[in-house]
């Protein structure tokens, strides 16, 4: 598997990213920005460079001379948005490569290649649509690639399930979470994360009207404070949802950590949603899949797709595996958010997850060395690297260079270094807890990591 190609051209967000907002194009305009949620420090709302050059309403105050003559801005009217969502408004992923766009950076902030996936894969996708093979799918998943999702399933975690009534195919990982929480979680009801998280979980809660509360998984090694986890479950905790590997982090939930959350759940009477998108990413230990534990999977919901293992974001094919009474809610909030998902893709799909294990392992075998790469580089030019078992992230410290926070720091890092990272304080309850660190991925070309690198090591200093 070749997971390298030529450099990069300068960072170009994809396509599936909708434009900014005229209210919230800038994480650093106002201080409603969602992005930055709640407690930031004052600091950080001051207009910088950047963002006001960035920003569409810059230029609103006259329009374009007509005969000569300057008119007055006709009067916007107010974005509007449900007041569920007010403080979510533009991810952080769009904010950083609209910046990126401007600046010429090398992305290295969000989470897709800049390699295509294999040939088979799309191969496989075009024989599917000339044979016709392009009208609505059923709803919960075309029959080939239900039962490919439940082969791979048992391969992977000892478990067999029954394609036609376990396994729902969803338009992504993404999806799946919607379509879970949205299915099986009630208004007031309790669901823990553990921050940092994939910022979906909050907004998908928020939508659902959830109550949530966050575990904080802390440098260097993110591990799980149980006893913390097990002061917050109360009799009004639903679920805990759990990533492994984990986004932002990298970390991977050891077995003693899966086992003391699944003995909270069953205690407890509690539903587990397992976010396993990466779970092909994983380095130095074997992924365990939470549903494999003993007792757990009557009260598990997996998530998972093919997005990252085969290099085909843009596809968003996804799935979620459940048993029978959890998957009725599941399948009913997907009948009424997409209702079925791309059929062509769906039959490639089919033939991706049926590769052979060679696939895998060669897919390990290159990530691991651009990790190696980026971690080896991130050291030099000075940071302070934490340990990543999985996933295509890296979390570094960046306080060695004298910045205040995240923000502060990531904004230089693309105006004067060229380069994107993360700002992970968004991926908080508290932003607080994030402010020293910053996400890098490295599902790029090398020779992409090697000048990020470069520009890196040549442009930072420490303080």
């Amino acid at each position: 598997m070749n997971l390298a190609g030529p450099l990069a051209k300068p960072a170009t967000a994809p396509r599936h990213e909708m434009p900014l907002n005229p209210s919230s194009c800038s994480f650093l305009l106002s201080s409603s920005a969602s992005s930055l949620r709640r407690s930031l420090p004052a600091s950080l709302w001051k207009v910088s460079p950047t963002a006001a050059a960035i920003s569409p309403m810059a230029s609103a105050s006259t329009v374009a001379a007509e005969n000569g003559a300057a008119k007055p801005a006709e009067k916007q009217p107010p974005v509007q948005v449900a007041k569920r969502l007010e403080k979510f408004k533009t991810t952080i992923f769009t904010q950083m490569s609209m910046l990126a766009i401007k600046h010429g950076a090398i992305n290295l902030g969000q989470g897709f290649p800049n390699f295509d996936g294999p040939e088979f894969v799309k191969e496989a996708a075009i024989q599917a649509i000339n044979a016709g093979k392009n009208q609505y799918a059923r709803g919960y998943g075309v029959p080939e690639l239900n039962s490919a999702i439940a082969e791979r399933f048992l391969k992977d975690s000892g478990l067999q399930v029954d394609p036609e009534k376990e396994v729902t195919v969803t338009s992504g990982c993404t999806e799946a979470i919607a379509a879970t929480i949205l299915g099986l979680i009630n208004p007031g009801d309790e669901v823990i994360l553990f921050a940092p998280f994939y910022d979906s979980y909050e907004a998908t809660l928020s939508m659902a009207g959830a109550n949530v509360k966050a575990i904080t998984l802390r440098p260097p090694d993110f591990s799980v404070p149980l006893e913390e986890l097990k002061a917050a479950v109360s009799k009004n905790t639903r679920a805990i949802m759990i990533n492994t590997p984990h986004n932002p982090t990298g970390k991977m939930f050891t077995r003693e950590e899966l086992e003391f959350i699944a003995a909270l759940c069953k205690e407890n009477d509690v539903l587990l949603f397992a976010d396993e998108v990466y779970d092909k990413l994983a380095f130095e230990a074997d992924h365990i899949s939470m549903a494999s534990i003993p007792g757990m999977y009557e009260r598990t919901v997996t998530m998972n797709s093919l997005g990252k293992t085969f290099s085909l974001t843009g596809w968003k094919i996804g799935w979620a595996i459940a048993p029978p009474h959890l998957t009725w809610g599941v399948r009913q909030a997907h009948s009424f958010l997409t209702f079925a998902t791309c059929t062509p893709m769906q039959a490639a799909a089919a033939a991706a997850l049926r590769a052979p294990d060679s696939y895998y392992e060669e897919l390990r075998r290159d990530y691991g060395a651009k990790k190696a790469l980026l971690v080896n580089g991130l050291k030099d030019a000075g940071f302070i690297v934490y340990p990543s078992s999985g996933t295509y992230f890296v979390m570094v410290d960046h306080t060695p260079f004298g910045f205040d926070n995240d923000i502060e720091f990531c904004e230089y890092l693309i105006r004067e270094v060229g380069v994107v990272a993360i700002p992970p304080s968004v991926f908080y309850l508290n932003p607080e807890d994030g402010k020293n660190l910053v996400r890098f991925t490295f599902c790029k070309d090398d020779d992409t990591l090697t000048a990020a690198v470069e520009r890196m090591k040549t442009k930072l200093r420490k303080k």
